[in-house]
């Protein structure tokens, strides 16, 4: 089948200037793509930047990703994305990269590192779960158990709220066991352990630690501000219930980058090095993030609720952007396009891009990125 134009939109570009001061779904599967349609054109209006967020302009963002089906474009997925440069300067900006967004599950790489910095001393599996949106694998439950164990704790300590696990497929088997929703199988438990065994060991509260005043949660503040580069503009609540900190994609591309780059030794590195050495406890055996990291020496890669992606190489180059509407479904493809722009090529960038639409359980066309 014939590959169908595209609208003659073009993306909106940025300086790319920084602002005023959660999670992936089923990976995807093998497809093929569509057939030809007839383009029709359309007009973007110019865009704003507002300090509380992109949501309300959502139409004056570029087009990242058409679903097509039956070779008809029946969507869009609008939002914005910025590549870095290995010397760290913007290289492309679509959309508004200089407005806040919340990165959800993306900061988990920076919360990791203020826990190292507050005491902890975690290493290896450990430290790749503690920065983890796990799919509630046997593995990643299993490991949650011993560090609960480890550290004195038990799960009724955990505050995150009780869920299934996030990998469809692990969740059917746990559903068909007899399992029930449990705060354990909750993909950010490894988060929740850490930040609850470093709590114990400094003598903070264990009770109030996702409060934003809590002494951990300050010391986050700080690292997110460090990496990013620019003061957090917003403090929400994320879904697993711990502090959420607001940065422009700009700041969250340079905070990965600040990872790959940092000292060997440093909080920053440990992290980066330990979510690289062992990628299948910070997603999962079926998640784009495990297969990046395990497949392309040196990347650091975190997906976060909501369609937020954040990658970075280790020379420094570095990617970050979010799909407006929260289209997990556009995350495949637009990462494979972004990490192309990047020089990145081969099987698992192809794994990735691959989005089919399905009809009559067959695939009639796909989710293909746009820019």
């Amino acid at each position: 089948m014939s590959r169908a134009p595209r609208t003659p939109e073009g993306p909106r570009i940025s300086d790319g200037t920084p602002g005023a001061p959660g999670e992936a779904g089923a990976p995807n599967v093998p497809g093929t793509p569509s057939t030809a349609r007839t383009p029709a054109p359309e007009t973007t209006p110019p865009s704003t930047s507002s300090t509380s967020g992109p949501s309300g302009t959502s139409g004056s963002l570029p087009v990242l990703a058409e679903v097509v089906r039956s070779g008809f474009v029946e969507g869009h997925h609008r939002g914005s994305l910025v590549v870095l440069a290995a010397d760290g300067t913007v290289e492309l900006a679509l959309g508004e990269v200089a407005t806040p967004v919340f990165p959800r599950s993306s900061n988990k790489p920076m919360q990791a590192a203020g826990i190292l910095r507050a005491g902890l001393d975690l290493a290896g599996e450990r430290l790749a779960l503690a920065a983890a949106s796990h799919s509630g694998e046997v593995f990643h439950r299993d490991l949650v158990q011993k560090m609960l164990v480890e550290h004195g704790l038990d799960a009724g300590q955990l505050q995150c709220p009780p869920d299934l696990p996030l990998d469809p497929v692990e969740a059917e088997t746990y559903l068909a066991s007899g399992a029930v929703r449990d705060r354990v199988t909750m993909n950010c438990s490894g988060k929740h352990t850490a930040m609850l065994a470093v709590c114990a060991q400094r003598g903070w509260s264990t009770e109030s630690y996702l409060d934003p005043g809590h002494p951990l949660q300050q010391l986050i503040h700080s690292v997110v501000e460090e990496a990013a580069g620019e003061p957090v503009a917003a403090v929400g609540t994320d879904g697993c219930g711990a502090p959420l900190m607001a940065i422009t994609l700009t700041g969250l591309a340079r905070a990965f980058r600040s990872f790959v780059l940092a000292a060997p030794g440093s909080a920053e590195r440990r992290v980066a090095d330990a979510m690289r050495a062992h990628p299948e406890y910070v997603a999962g055996t079926r998640r784009p993030d495990t297969w990046l990291m395990r497949e392309v020496p040196g990347a650091l890669s975190k997906m976060g609720a909501e369609a937020v992606q954040a990658v970075a190489l280790p020379d420094g180059r570095a990617l970050a952007f979010k799909i407006d509407d929260g289209g997990g479904r556009a995350l495949g493809p637009v990462l494979a396009r972004a990490l192309g722009l990047l020089g990145v090529t081969g099987p698992v960038v192809t794994r990735i891009g691959t989005a089919p639409l399905l009809g009559g359980a067959r695939e009639v066309g796909e989710i293909r990125a746009a820019f």
